[in-house]
């Protein structure tokens, strides 16, 4: 996945795997303690996020789905993470609908405009390969019933 929106960097750049574990060492020791940070939680849901792992994708999009519930001031910042974090997983619909809420609040976002650029090619993507087996589909069921037909028009009556 390459793109020429300098923006987007996000959605191609994740963290080293020393960097993550930096992060969730930390998350870590404060859930052992008893009480994570919001900003403890937000580094490691967006080093998650940013991660070509789906289920590490998936581990940042559900605290990031807790902090957006839990904290309406940090609201924002998460909105591009959760965008960012549905449209890596290929949930086009999911990631559409938190970035325009992203784009409302903030229409000259330029990391948005980027996502949004981004998340348009998905679906696109997504509809060519779409139709792309639907039209193998079809082909498959005419020859199918095209044998049919001359295997009964061979049959002698």
């Amino acid at each position: 996945m390459h793109t020429d929106l300098p923006y987007a960097a996000d959605a191609e750049v994740s963290l080293s795997y020393d960097e993550l574990e930096v992060l969730r060492r930390q998350f870590q020791r404060e859930e052992e303690q008893g009480h994570v940070t919001t900003q403890t939680k937000f580094n490691y849901a967006w080093g998650l996020v940013k991660s070509p792992q789906r289920e590490q994708q998936v581990r940042g999009v559900h605290l990031l789905q807790e902090i957006y519930r839990a904290e309406p001031s940090r609201r924002r910042e998460c909105l591009y993470y959760l965008a960012l974090g549905h449209y890596k997983m290929g949930n086009y619909e999911d990631a559409k609908k938190f970035n325009e809420l992203l784009m409302e609040k903030e229409p000259a976002n330029l990391q948005a405009q980027s996502l949004a650029a981004l998340i348009d090619n998905g679906v696109a993507k997504e509809g060519y390969i779409g139709m792309a087996i639907a039209g193998g589909a079809a082909a498959i069921g005419t020859l199918l019933i095209a044998g049919l037909i001359r295997r009964a028009a061979r049959r002698p009556e």
